[in-house]
């Protein structure tokens, strides 16, 4: 009997391609696999699970067939389009920021909130920002066993997030600022020597270069003076730990690096957590990996990380001042588990109920 009919809408764009190799890389559990995209891919041809797939034109008649539909696409598209794929029955895993707030509409991590993905009255289930995701399998574990109370996150940010602009920007700045190894000793060095490599900070992603820097805001400036990013860790992980009065603060820096968030999470619990006893629970995640012996130099970072799958912990260390606390760090891929994997992760539950 063949599966569930599934769309990749978003089929061309940065999470997308990495949708393409997740699915080629994984069991086919579908009947058809439908590639979307908006007219100017439309034509292209892709290569899925051995057959080369042709895009077609996002448009009411593409999700005609369809059970299940994943949105990697900005958040006006999703919310344009989202619905309309629901109410032709599709169940819609959407990646954008569109409907993560939304009371009637479930923000699932299947390693942590499984079952919310078959409540969805709207038909639509979200995929958390990549920086929430970037921890959520491990906090996940450590609060089913101690229940987490308070949360302090300083999160380092690769370009990625910012799409595929994102990362070129960072490229071409590398390459400028290689050509003189005085930029970064001196106020303005490093603006000036992109400026003479045709460089125009009023043309970057960012106010000021992202190379030999780090730009302490992440995301756009909200109330209060927190940013988006800020917010969206602290609304996110209260809805996917279910925890409504879940003390939280965050400071998301976007850093230079091209792929793989990272986060130093100072954690709170309940109950009394020793490190290990939390490192053997973190050690039984299927989807988590310690990587934890500084002594020796092994620790998680976003270079090592980039490309993978799992969740990298380490520098696992109970806090020395405050009770119940522990200091970890993690990292992971936020352009796969940040995004791509735990939407694909999310449709093969859905895949499951519907067979």
């Amino acid at each position: 009997m063949a599966g569930p009919n599934l769309a990749l809408v978003g089929a061309t764009g940065a999470v997308g391609t990495v949708m393409v190799d997740i699915i080629n890389s994984r069991e086919n559990i579908w009947g058809e696999i439908r590639l979307i995209a908006s007219a100017r891919s439309a034509g292209k041809q892709i290569e899925i699970h051995g057959e080369m797939v042709t895009v077609v034109e996002l448009s009411e008649e593409a999700f005609k067939g369809i059970d299940i539909a994943l949105f990697d696409v900005p958040d006006e598209v999703s919310e344009h389009w989202g619905p309309i794929a629901a109410a032709q029955g599709v169940v819609v895993v959407d990646n954008s920021a569109a409907f993560r707030m939304n009371p009637e509409v479930p923000l699932v991590v299947p390693e942590v909130n499984p079952e919310m993905a078959k409540s969805r009255p709207l038909g639509i289930i979200a995929n958390p920002n990549c920086t929430t995701l970037t921890m959520m399998a491990a906090l996940g574990a450590l609060h089913r066993k101690w229940q987490l109370t308070e949360l302090v996150v300083a999160s380092y940010q690769a370009v990625s997030g910012a799409g595929a602009a994102g990362i070129e920007q960072l490229t071409a700045e590398t390459k400028a600022v290689a050509k003189n190894s005085d930029a970064g000793l001196s106020p303005d060095s490093v603006s000036k020597t992109l400026s003479a490599e045709g460089l125009e900070q009023s043309d970057s992603l960012w106010p000021v270069p992202i190379a030999l820097n780090v730009i302490p805001l992440a995301g756009s400036v909200k109330d209060g003076g927190h940013s988006s990013e800020e917010l969206k860790v602290r609304n996110e992980s209260r809805k996917i730990l279910g925890i409504k009065d879940l003390k939280v603060s965050a400071t998301c820096v976007r850093v230079p690096v091209q792929v793989s968030h990272s986060l130093a999470v100072h954690a709170t619990f309940a109950s009394d957590i020793a490190v290990a006893d939390a490192r053997a629970e973190l050690e039984k995640q299927p989807t988590v990996v310690m990587m934890d012996d500084p002594q020796n130099n092994v620790f998680p970072t976003p270079a090592f990380v980039a490309g993978q799958d799992p969740t990298f912990v380490g520098r696992l260390r109970q806090s020395l001042d405050f009770p119940n606390t522990l200091e970890l760090f993690v990292v992971g891929d936020n352009l796969r588990k940040g995004a791509a994997l735990n939407t694909y992760e999310i449709a093969e539950l859905v895949a499951g109920e519907l067979a």
